[in-house]
């Protein structure tokens, strides 16, 4: 940093702004609001002061006279105003909220109101473009008139005139004033007091529009904070410094592109000695969010609460990265990240174990926070278009400069438009061609960090922690069998699948000629028929990958004891307790591993072939090139069932293997009269054939079965001795 002081993007002494002696003459006129403030306080006092009730009880002459002298001079228009009355409770709140609510500003109000006005003609002569502008006139002059119909109307002009984008960034050096002009000057009591913040430099402890409560807003962000350690991608390795410097850093956190993550990096100094350097990006786009702690809904918290799930995740990062007691930080961040690592900052505890010696902060609202360790280096750097900076309704240019003894950079950059200007992109160009001497103060500061970088982990950040995926249906416990082509979990998990379920009533005999040549494997009959099933499946996300699965099957009675319509009593049974099930009779799958699982655990006759399914919807695809098969066509209308676990037969050897099946998701049952079944190959076997035997590929469903999403697991298969 300079020796004089002086800040880059600033004029120098001898340069000083066209409208700092407005400045200047704001500060003397709120402070005589202030001061009348008080008096309106003793005032209020005063009137209703115990020791005054009592007089007007007991000489009721003098003592009403009294009161009412102080009555009128708090609500006079030519005294303190109306809400001038600023009892807490009782009937000095009553009358207070009364001269609000019609319409009438206090005398101390009005006076703040006087020294904001000043304030925006401080920018205005500064900005003299501002001034120029149709728009920008008409909308300052309704704001600062207390006309909110006229105001709407002349931002919607303005807006519409000159695109949303350059209205905003020319709104951005008026937006404190303008917001506190309307918070004191609106019929809405608690919005004084939110009005005032800005106009005396204090903190302000709601949002400035409306006065909503920073405390509601924080609820919005709620969660213990969890930080993850995650791999970088290979491209974004090639653009990680591999040196420390300023600019190094900031395009770190470029690279990290605000999707919740952060950057930590042990840097190697010129005296041998390895510090930690902390780089935050800012503000994820869109709605708030659980699964990141960088949403919008943190970026509130983090403006007006040192604690949040966001500098706790930081916080658990540092943690798990290892830094030792005592060690040196610097922490570097854009947007919300500045304030973040501000917060972190405050930390008592964490300043107690570990010294941090820089924060700096790019494109973030101004704070008067002071760090726990009063040693910690203090930057900001702002262009004065960019919006995000003063959402806290402060501007570091206005009068009461919140960082007197801070680096504060504040310049006027060749990016004006909103959120172009925000862009850290255009802040690190910023900094090499527009204000080079911030880049070469910040890097003289960071001097003991610019040396190589030895070690560089990126942490995910998170509101709360987060069940593992499947909880609880798929969380269970699993052993490995061993495989051909390597050792296979099971139960196998499927965490996002897609089935439809074709049922055709058959002819019994012919399906008992298609089941294994035993004598107690009969298939279940209604009467003459028996019941197969054609499954269709598409495995998006699996513990044994991504695959396509087309099942034919027949329902089969008790391999011990058959009993007339015994399906239909296992179906009230838990399925481990079911004594039927489905013998597959020929499988299709669309990987190898899924092949070899199938046959080598589950006993099922599979083969390997190329298969697309489309079964998200009540318009269904399936198509098997490699096999001449195809389905498609519309289920008919549906309605829920219970979710449909069951039992699975196959073959290996001379034992009959039993698999379970569970599911979870939502079950439906169709008409099938709209789904077709074609085969386009003369091939006898092996699905071809048996369907062709069967007769279903001339037959329409009986019915259908679908869930368009849902999860499984399939046992290891039991094998039977049988």
């Amino acid at each position: 940093m300079r020796a004089d002081g002086h800040a880059p993007g600033r004029p120098a002494q001898d340069e000083q702004n066209a409208g700092e002696p407005l400045r200047r003459c704001a500060r003397d006129v709120v402070e005589v609001a202030e001061d009348i403030r008080e008096v309106s306080a003793r005032t209020s006092a005063a009137l209703f002061a115990p020791s005054l009730t009592a007089s007007a009880r007991r000489r009721p002459r003098t003592g009403l006279a009294a009161r009412w002298a102080l009555l009128r001079a708090l609500t006079d228009k030519r005294g303190l105003g109306g809400p001038a009355i600023t009892a807490p409770n009782g009937m000095g709140h009553v009358l207070g909220t009364a001269g609000e609510m019609l319409g009438r500003a206090s005398l101390a109000a009005l006076v703040a109101v006087t020294s904001l006005r000043l304030r925006i003609a401080a920018v205005l002569v500064d900005h003299p473009e501002f001034e120029r502008d149709p728009g920008m006139r008409r909308l300052t002059a309704a704001v600062t008139a207390d006309r909110d119909l006229d105001a709407v109307r002349a931002l919607r002009t303005l807006f519409k005139d000159q695109g949303a984008r350059r209205a905003l960034s020319g709104l951005v050096p008026l937006i404190p004033e303008l917001l506190a002009i309307r918070a004191l000057l609106d019929e809405y009591p608690p919005n004084e007091e939110t009005g005032r913040a800005p106009a005396t430099a204090r903190e302000p402890s709601a949002y400035p529009v409306h006065g909503i409560r920073a405390s509601r807003l924080a609820a919005m962000d709620e969660g213990e904070g969890v930080a993850e350690s995650v791999d970088l991608a290979e491209q974004e390795k090639q653009t990680i410094a591999l040196e420390g410097s300023f600019l190094g850093f900031l395009r770190n956190i470029e690279t990290l592109s605000a999707d919740g993550r952060i950057l930590v990096q042990n840097v190697r100094g010129p005296d041998g000695v390895v510090r930690y350097v902390v780089q935050a990006p800012g503000t994820a786009p869109g709605r708030p969010r659980n699964d990141s702690a960088q949403d919008i809904a943190g970026a509130w918290r983090n403006l007006f609460m040192a604690d949040s799930p966001h500098t706790r995740s930081i916080r658990l990062a540092l943690a798990d990265h290892g830094i030792p007691r005592g060690a040196d930080l610097a922490l570097i961040g854009h947007g919300e990240g500045g304030i973040a690592l501000m917060n972190l900052a405050q930390d008592e505890e964490f300043c107690r174990a570990h010294r941090i010696t820089h924060v700096i902060a790019v494109g973030s609202p101004a704070g008067d926070e002071k760090p726990a360790d009063p040693r910690t280096w203090i930057a900001r750097i702002t262009n004065q278009h960019d919006i995000l900076p003063v959402l806290d309704g402060r501007n570091t240019g206005s009068a009461f400069d919140p960082h007197p003894n801070r680096y504060e950079v504040e310049y006027t950059g060749p990016s004006h438009e909103f959120p172009l200007c925000h862009m850290l992109r255009a802040y690190i160009e910023h900094l090499r061609s527009v204000i080079p001497e911030a880049r070469e103060d910040v890097d003289e500061a960071l001097a003991l960090y610019r040396g190589p970088v030895v070690r560089t982990q990126a942490y995910r950040l998170k509101d709360r922690a987060h069940p593992p995926e499947g909880h609880p249906f798929l969380t269970l416990p699993t052993t490995s069998v061993p495989t051909t082509t390597g050792p296979v979990e099971v139960p196998v998990r499927y965490y996002d699948s897609s089935a439809a379920h074709l049922c055709f009533a058959v002819d019994a005999d012919t399906a008992r000629g298609l089941l294994p040549d035993v004598t107690w494997m009969v298939p279940s009959r209604l009467g003459r028929r028996a019941l197969a099933v054609l499954s269709l499946y598409e495995h998006r996300c699996s513990t044994i990958g991504p695959y396509a699965e087309l099942a034919l099957s027949v329902l089969v009675d008790d391999l011990w004891r058959p009993r007339p319509y015994d399906f239909a009593a296992d179906l009230l049974r838990r399925v481990d307790l079911r004594r039927t099930g489905r013998y597959v009779l020929s499988l299709a799958v669309g990987s190898e591993e899924a092949r070899v699982v199938a046959r080598e655990i589950w006993g099922q006759p599979a083969v390997r072939s190329f298969v697309q399914a489309d079964l998200m919807g009540r318009d269904i695809g399936f198509t098997a090139p490699e096999l001449g098969f195809a389905v498609e066509g519309r289920l008919g209308p549906g309605i829920r069932c219970p979710e449909a676990d069951w039992v699975l037969y196959g073959r290996r050897g001379k034992s009959t293997v039993r698999t379970l099946v569970r599911t979870h998701g939502r079950l439906r049952l169709h008409t099938g009269s709209g789904v077709r079944l074609r085969l386009h190959t003369p091939a006898a076997e092996p699905m071809a054939g048996q369907l062709r035997r069967l007769g279903i590929e001339a037959a329409r469903p009986l019915f259908a079965l679908s869930c368009p999403q849902f999860m499984l697991h399939r046992s290891a298969g039991a094998a039977l001795p049988r």
